[in-house]
């Protein structure tokens, strides 16, 4: 599986990003996809989580503000991200785990800046 995630750029603090990450091969095969991201200096953090049942789970800092979701007949998974604070800055990555074996996409440089 290859991972291809897009949409990071510039935003002003409240504005909203939609991130896309796009699976090459058996989209289906993937037991979970999910958004990490990593801020200069610190560690990489779990964003978002999906299962290939739907079923989701967030970090507590973006609860209620950020929405993991997947479409399965594009092979897509998104994350889409309102009231942005400039502590979201971070490089968003995607991530999919399948039979125990995580595979990792490019990242994509999120800025939460005015």
């Amino acid at each position: 599986v290859q991972l291809q995630a897009s949409g990071g750029g510039l935003v002003q603090p409240g504005g909203s990003l939609r991130l896309s990450c796009v699976a090459s091969g058996n989209f289906f095969s993937i037991n979970y996809m999910g958004w990490y991201r990593q801020a200069p200096g610190q560690q990489r953090e779990l964003v978002a989580l999906i299962s290939n049942t739907g079923s989701t789970n967030y970090r507590n800092s973006v609860k209620d503000r950020f929405t993991i979701s997947r479409d399965n007949a594009k092979s897509t998974v998104y994350l889409q991200m309102n009231s942005l604070k400039p502590e979201d800055t971070a490089v968003y990555s995607c991530n999919a785990l399948i039979k125990g074996t995580n595979y990792w996409g490019q990242g994509t440089l999120v800025t939460v800046s005015s």
